[in-house]
């Protein structure tokens, strides 16, 4: 019997999804640190899960609603990280770029990107996007 194909994580860790980003989308445990915050961040917008980005957006910077049920245009292609490091235990910064098409048209988002440790949680406090 052949073995089942394991789907890898989109978030690009090669590692399968049920093990890397899908068990803090689905709140089974929180992200250990920035980069693994920022990484289910990018798979929570490939499968459109609204609720999870705004559960880790930072209250002082959320926004009341992303439009993502609406967006059927948009298609994520890939999610490449740059640096990540902690200045303490508390704050952190990711610089990745995320690949996407909408309507058939290739685009590419540079952020870098400030966290926070809010209690256990680590939240997303705001980026600073990269002019192509």
């Amino acid at each position: 019997m052949k073995a089942k194909p394991v789907d890898l994580c989109p978030c690009g860790s090669q590692r399968p999804a049920s093990a890397c980003c899908l068990p803090l989308l689905d709140g089974l445990r929180p992200a250990a640190t920035p980069e693994a915050l920022m990484r289910s961040r990018y798979v929570a917008y490939v499968l459109g899960n609204e609720p999870y980005l705004l559960r880790t957006w930072a209250a002082e910077n959320r926004p009341d609603s992303l439009g993502l049920a609406d967006d059927t245009a948009t298609k994520w292609l890939g999610l490449t990280v740059h640096h990540a490091r902690q200045a303490n235990d508390r704050e952190g910064e990711v610089r990745f770029t995320a690949r996407y098409k909408v309507q058939g048209k290739a685009h590419r988002l540079t952020e870098t990107s400030r966290f926070r440790l809010e209690g256990e949680q680590w939240v997303y406090v705001d980026g600073v996007i990269e002019e192509a």
